[in-house]
């Protein structure tokens, strides 16, 4: 599904299709345009216009009313590169939460091939796995690894791939040397891709491992791969849920909330709370601030926030202090942090499941901690700021349907906090460092 196209307040302040390159040479966007007709689409008109690190384009996406137009089948993703900076940009378009990575690992383990190949050429190609297309969870799980076929406009690739094989036979075969026609095709061969025995320009390596990820497919769908069970998290309506592979898969209703913390908390993938963490952080103070903030969104949807301080805050909890306990959460924040004081942990246990996920974090050493603290922010919408740091995909569908008084409130607050620098912002509340 494309996604609703955004206010500008969003892409005014980078919150959308923020960090992108900007591609406005006339012989960048004519390869650009050759990628395109390789992939039967049509070439864009614009004069200028921003790419991912997939080569994604939110201009172009609107100028051909396609968002999908890299991702057809949401499946077998296609990729575009003009240059090799664009493994420093995020991706802002994806069904698979791990396209960003894949495409980090192929750059990274290709670099010298893709330096050389973009200084003539366009990369292009598809992220390839054995599913054509997804029509149920058995689909997602056969896919265990994907290719990426990698192509160029000019050839190039082919080229070199030719060319290395005459270079071969004219060093093994003694009387290569005298054949004309072959070592005529061989300088013409030079011409396009220099002299290959210094210029890397095949990709080394183009398998790679398919591991955890989150799909928006089925309405958003999470695959965590341990070494004995894959476990599947989803809505129960998805097409496949505890019918596909039972013996080896997990299922969990992403509505019990119980059970998907058991499975967070037992297979190690989750930070409980402790003074060790939680007291330097901040983490109770920020998820009690967001919780008092949705209690004023909901109950005040048109309020202006935009001068709003702590002191004000104050004001308003205990000027609503009825709604402020029939909600629970703010009550519950406050006397975690008294028992951690004291303790020096919380005993979990005793918690109701759900808020047992407004303390805790995903162990910032474990492989899916991202991914984990994406789950973790599924369970705590009121933290819109978690949300849009770890799980963009429901921060877009959570603004879609604010008020336009709480849209800019959301934006005041993404930029005096996150924005502001965004690293020391994850390092302090979520332990990650880049």
């Amino acid at each position: 599904m494309p996604p609703a196209k955004k206010p500008d307040l969003l892409r005014d302040n980078e919150l959308i299709y923020g960090r992108l390159l900007t591609v406005d040479e006339s012989h960048l966007i004519q390869r650009y345009n050759k990628a395109l007709a390789a992939f039967g689409l049509e070439p864009t008109k614009l004069e200028s216009f921003q790419i991912d690190r997939t080569g994604f384009s939110p201009e172009i996406a609107e100028e051909c009313g396609d968002f999908d137009y890299l991702d057809p089948n949401e499946v077998n993703r296609r990729f575009i590169i003009l240059t090799p900076s664009q493994i420093d940009l995020p991706v802002v378009h994806t069904a698979f939460s791990n396209t960003s990575q894949l495409m980090f690992e192929f750059m990274s383990k290709n670099q010298r091939a893709i330096d050389a190949l973009t200084i003539k050429d366009v990369i292009y190609g598809e992220i390839e796995d054995a599913v054509p297309k997804v029509n149920d969870i058995e689909d997602l799980l056969s896919i265990n690894q994907v290719e990426f076929k990698v192509l160029s406009a000019e050839d190039v690739l082919g080229k070199a791939a030719e060319l290395g094989k005459l270079v071969d036979r004219l060093k093994q075969e003694p009387d290569a040397w005298r054949d004309n026609a072959m070592l005529e095709r061989m300088v013409d061969l030079a011409k396009v891709c220099g002299d290959i025995r210094e210029n890397a320009l095949v990709p080394d390596q183009v398998i790679f491992r398919h591991n955890a990820y989150w799909t928006s497919h089925f309405g958003g769908l999470y695959v965590f791969v341990d070494p004995d069970m894959t476990t599947v998290i989803s809505d129960p309506s998805a097409p496949g849920f505890r019918r596909s592979r039972p013996w080896q898969v997990n299922y969990l209703s992403i509505n019990d909330a119980d059970k998907v913390f058991g499975f967070l908390a037992g297979t190690g993938r989750l930070d409980l709370p402790r003074a060790s963490w939680i007291e330097a952080s901040g983490y109770l103070e920020h998820r009690a601030e967001m919780v008092v903030r949705a209690l004023i969104r909901d109950a005040e949807p048109n309020r202006n926030l935009t001068d709003v301080d702590k002191v004000w805050l104050q004001t308003w909890i205990l000027g609503h202090a009825d709604l402020i306990a029939s909600d629970g959460n703010f009550p519950f924040l406050n006397a975690a942090k008294r028992e951690i004081a004291q303790f020096g942990h919380l005993k979990i246990e005793d918690v109701p499941p759900r808020q047992r996920f407004l303390v805790v974090r995903a162990k910032p050493d474990q492989p899916d901690a991202w991914l984990t603290n994406q789950l973790i922010s599924d369970f705590v919408p009121q933290d819109f700021v978690s949300r849009y740091v770890f799980n963009k995909p429901g921060f877009y569908k959570d603004y879609d349907g604010y008020s336009d008084a709480w849209r800019s409130h959301v934006v005041d607050v993404l930029k005096t906090t996150y924005l502001k620098d965004k690293v020391a912002f994850r390092t302090r509340l979520y332990g990650l460092t880049d």
